[in-house]
């Protein structure tokens, strides 16, 4: 018996409107919260929907999900509004967005108008101070090391059954720390941190994107969210357009002060930022799988490692890790997951 969702069904029911409110399942995500929908019965007209979200509180700390919604929302950025809350069972009532993910949209024909949305949302969302009450952490030394760490630990050891030597622990550690220093080099702003294609929604009536998913925001480096969104763990553009969408990037933030490098700065971040991030992701969807019983998202990681051989390949200081993940990683990946989808397989 599914005890929080009976809580979950009652708290809903004291709020008018919704006294015989049925909770529908949405979805969940890659962490322990999990959404539903309810309907509010007005006197007259159609009913409205509404998201609850489940975040039990043993595993889930609602408070920065609150703050920063309400920091975003009352500047402008299109965050659910927050009907109402329990921190202590853990339940937040949201206004809901639908279900159109920017990802299940994306076609060749309007990926151009859909990324320059979602760019210019991102421009928003960085210019925005900490809120209030909630002091974005920064996206320090440890936090990057601990991100980067997650490759090894869950890919490479736990899911590829990888025995590590010392070389290949120092090269990872070299490797590790040039990526660390180029992100801390970097102008920070305010990172969503996980600004992709599956946490945008398309609404009826706007252009701009819902957001969601930004209860991790912190303060870190500028292009670290242009890479979540442009180089996407999800789908993968050809070169010309990911090059041509990056550029209006650099050219707004520039505009708003945010930073001053030029093109081949701004692109050297883009690419070294982009190799953390895609170490990161690669190791949690491995821990996904072994940790949380979750493996559809291992079909992810042979896109994702792909993305960090195509990034080390135009780095001659990563020349050796380079060859040796793509000469002795990726090759146990495509025996025990699957091939690597090409990186410019995307429709035109």
């Amino acid at each position: 018996m599914d005890t929080r969702l009976q809580s979950l069904t009652l708290w809903v029911r004291q709020f008018s409107g919704f006294e015989d409110a049925e909770a529908e399942p949405v979805s969940g995500d890659a962490s322990f919260r999990r959404y539903f929908r309810v309907w509010r019965q007005p006197q007259s007209g159609q009913p409205i929907p509404f998201i609850v979200m489940d975040a039990p509180p043993e595993h889930e700390d609602c408070g920065p999900f609150l703050a920063i919604a309400r920091h975003w929302h009352d500047h402008g950025v299109a965050v659910p509004g927050i009907e109402a809350e329990d921190l202590e069972q853990g339940f937040l009532l949201l206004e809901d967005f639908g279900d159109r993910l920017m990802l299940s949209d994306l076609t060749g024909n309007n990926a151009d108008t859909l990324y320059r949305e979602a760019l210019e949302e991102l421009v928003a969302i960085q210019q925005l101070p900490s809120p209030p009450d909630y002091a974005l952490p920064p996206y320090d030394a440890a936090l990057l090391d601990r991100e980067m760490s997650l490759f090894p630990d869950w890919l490479l050891e736990q899911h590829l059954g990888m025995e590590l030597d010392n070389g290949t622990r120092c090269l990872l550690d070299t490797t590790f720390a040039f990526l660390r220093e180029s992100a801390l080099a970097q102008p920070e702003v305010t990172v969503h941190r996980d600004y992709h294609s599956r946490n945008l929604l398309i609404r009826a009536g706007t252009g701009r994107p819902g957001v969601i998913d930004f209860q991790d925001a912190v303060t870190g480096p500028i292009t670290y969210d242009a890479v979540s969104l442009l180089k996407d763990c999800y789908i993968a553009w050809p070169e010309e357009r990911l090059s041509r969408w990056l550029e209006s990037f650099r050219k707004a933030t520039l505009e708003k002060g945010l930073h001053h490098a030029d093109p081949d700065t701004f692109r050297q971040w883009f690419e070294l930022m982009g190799m953390q991030r895609h170490l990161k992701a690669a190791g949690i969807f491995a821990r996904l799988a072994i940790r949380d019983g979750k493996p559809g998202y291992l079909g992810d990681i042979p896109r994702t490692v792909n993305y960090l051989i195509r990034a080390s390949s135009r780095q001659p200081a990563l020349r050796h890790f380079h060859e040796w993940l793509a000469g002795t990683v990726m090759p146990l990946i495509e025996e025990k997951i699957g091939p690597a989808p090409a990186l410019e397989d995307t429709p035109l």
